[in-house]
């Protein structure tokens, strides 16, 4: 399986289709803030982008998209927000929001709260499947949570999440600096920044061993 990530749209397709010039995955993870501070019409416009390509999307919303757009994945059975979704035998599941950020924005959420997301998602996947973990905000601690004032900004509750239960991999977006791979034990981190700067995720998958980068186009 290819899997092609994209953080941090807030709304620009305007380079969607450069991807899909360089790549023709089975499956795009959005991984939040797909609008911003939109709606389901501009998810709906968004996703419309990718769809033309023929691939399957998933994904959760972030912290700059207002209800409509987890209504509208719900609504197309795309949305992995405390839920799992099997695809070619591969487990995909997570959470959106973020934690509360400087400036209020519509999809704000507590530590807390992320536990009981990911266990409800965590109790939907299959024994012996590979699981990837799609969440908008980062885990704490790693590179892709240091935020521009040289601070760890990201989620403890998903850190532990992830040391407890090691998925496969865990993409993750909304810190836009901190795009960049880590590790948290046997869990691949990734953010691939913002597309709209030009970067998105790729991974390849097979026999639950992972391959991936962060590609520019």
């Amino acid at each position: 399986m290819i899997i092609a990530a994209f953080a941090d749209i807030h709304g620009d397709v305007s380079c969607i289709h450069r991807v899909f010039c360089q790549e023709q995955p089975d499956v795009v993870l959005l991984l939040g803030d797909i609008t911003n501070f939109g709606n389901q019409e501009n998810a709906e416009k968004v996703i419309a982008a990718i769809e033309q390509h023929g691939t399957t999307v998933l994904g959760v919303h972030g912290n700059c998209d207002y209800g409509g757009v987890a209504d509208y994945l719900r609504l197309r059975n795309m949305i992995l927000h405390g839920r799992c979704v099997v695809r070619n035998g591969v487990a995909f599941f997570g959470t959106g929001y973020s934690l509360p950020c400087p400036g209020r924005t519509p999809g704000e959420v507590t530590d807390e709260q992320f536990a009981d997301y990911l266990d409800g998602a965590a109790a939907e996947i299959p024994d012996g499947l590979p699981a990837v973990m799609v969440t908008h905000e980062p885990p704490f601690d790693t590179c892709v949570d240091l935020a521009f004032t040289d601070e760890h900004v990201g989620s403890r509750t998903i850190r532990s999440f992830i040391e407890q239960r090691q998925p496969l991999v865990c993409f993750c977006g909304h810190i836009h600096e901190g795009a960049g791979l880590d590790r948290i034990g046997d869990t691949l981190i990734l953010n691939p920044g913002p597309l709209r700067r030009g970067s998105y995720g790729w991974a390849y998958i097979e026999a639950g061993i992972i391959e991936a980068d962060i590609r520019n186009f």
